[in-house]
C-alpha cells in the first residue's frame, strides 16, 4: 500500500499563501495532509538573473491517483507564472498511515437528490 502514496511539494512567497494552498487541497481531498515549512531561503536563476527570495514549502501526502488533479488544483490557485512542482516516492512506510492517506483522499459520495414525486 505504501507505494501508492507520493509526497508532492511546492513553494509560494507568503505563508498566508502557503496555508491557503495546504488548506484548500485538504478541503477538496485532493491530499490527506499538508505541511507548510517554516521560511526557506530560495536561489534561482529567473529570467537570465540570480534572485534570491523568501519562500514556503507545502508538501502534500496524497496517492498517485489522486496526483493528477492535484496538480491541475496547485496550478490554478498558485502564484507564480511557473511554480515548483515536484514529487517524491514513497518507498516504504505504514500500511495503517497509507490506507488513512487512501480514505482521506477519495472523494466524497454525493447523496443522490431527493425524487421529487
Amino acid at each position: 500500500m505504501a507505494t501508492d502514496i507520493v509526497i508532492a511539494q511546492t513553494t509560494i512567497d507568503s505563508e498566508p499563501a502557503a496555508r491557503e494552498l495546504a488548506r484548500g487541497a485538504i478541503e477538496s481531498r485532493l491530499a490527506a495532509c499538508a505541511h507548510v515549512d517554516a521560511p526557506i531561503t530560495a536561489v534561482y536563476r529567473w529570467q537570465g538573473a540570480v534572485e534570491t527570495a523568501t519562500e514556503w514549502r507545502v508538501s502534500y501526502k496524497t496517492t498517485r491517483d489522486r496526483l493528477p488533479a492535484l496538480s491541475t488544483w496547485v496550478d490554478q490557485h498558485h502564484g507564480y507564472d511557473v511554480p515548483e512542482w515536484i514529487v517524491l516516492a514513497v518507498d516504504g512506510g505504514s500500511d495503517a498511515y497509507a490506507s488513512w492517506i487512501a480514505a482521506e483522499t477519495t472523494p466524497a459520495a454525493t447523496t443522490p437528490a431527493p425524487r421529487i414525486p
